[in-house]
C-alpha cells in the first residue's frame, strides 16, 4: 500500500517512520521540503513532494498539520481525495497560549474539527486518529502498564461516527495537561474494563 503523508513535522515524521518499517510505501508531502533533508537523510525510503504529490500518491492519506490550516491544506489536494480514507490526526487548537495548562481550541463542545473536514470534504472518508497522544508514542509504545488505547472515529459501523471526534480531540488537551503545567510529556491512556 502507499501512503501520502500531508505534513512534515513530528506526527508526519513519526508516523512516516512508522509505516516505512512495517513495509509501506510512504511520500511526505510538503510546502518546503528542504526541512525535511535530514530526516530523509536519516530514512531513505521516504519520499518527499508537493501536498498534491503526495495527495495523489497515496492510497491511504494521513493529514498531519496545524489544525488551523487543516482545511486550506485539503482544498489544495480535494481533486485527489475521492474515495480515500484520511487518517487525520490534528486537533482544534487555536494560535493563542493554553490557559493554566489548556490548550484553547476554535471548535466547541458540539462541534469539532474532524466533523468539519468530513462535512467539507465528503468524497473522502476521514477517520480520526492518533491525536491523543504525543508523536514518541504514536508507533510501537511501551509503558510499564502495556499499550495505551488508540481512540479513533469515523463513519464506520465498527467504529462509531465522526461525531465521535467532539470526545477524541479534548482528549489531546487532557494529554497536554501535565506537560504544560509540570513538563510530564511520557503517558498515554488506556480504556479499562
Amino acid at each position: 500500500m502507499k501512503i501520502g503523508i500531508l505534513g512534515s513535522g513530528n506526527v508526519a515524521q513519526a508516523l512516516a517512520k512508522g509505516f516505512i518499517a512495517q513495509g509501506y510505501s510512504v511520500t511526505l508531502g510538503t510546502r518546503n521540503p528542504a526541512t525535511l533533508g535530514d530526516f530523509v537523510a536519516a530514512n531513505p525510503a521516504a519520499a518527499v513532494t508537493s501536498p498534491a504529490e503526495a495527495a495523489a500518491f497515496g492510497h491511504l492519506l494521513v493529514l498531519a498539520v496545524k489544525g488551523t490550516v487543516a482545511q486550506l491544506v485539503l482544498s489544495g489536494v480535494q481533486e485527489h481525495l475521492a474515495g480515500k480514507v484520511l487518517i487525520d490526526t490534528t486537533d482544534p487548537i487555536m494560535d493563542a497560549p493554553p490557559v493554566q495548562g489548556v490548550l484553547q481550541f476554535f471548535t466547541g463542545p458540539n462541534d469539532s474539527l474532524g466533523e468539519r473536514l468530513q462535512n467539507k470534504f465528503p468524497q473522502v472518508r476521514v477517520v480520526k486518529a492518533f491525536n491523543s497522544v504525543g508523536s514518541a508514542f504514536m508507533v510501537n509504545p511501551q509503558f510499564a502498564g502495556g499499550p495505551p488505547t488508540m481512540f479513533i472515529a469515523g463513519n464506520d459501523a465498527d467504529m462509531g461516527a465522526i461525531e465521535a471526534s467532539r470526545a477524541l480531540e479534548p482528549l489531546c488537551q487532557l494529554w497536554c495537561l501535565p506537560g504544560f503545567l509540570h513538563n510530564e510529556w511520557s503517558h498515554a491512556f488506556k480504556l479499562l474494563k
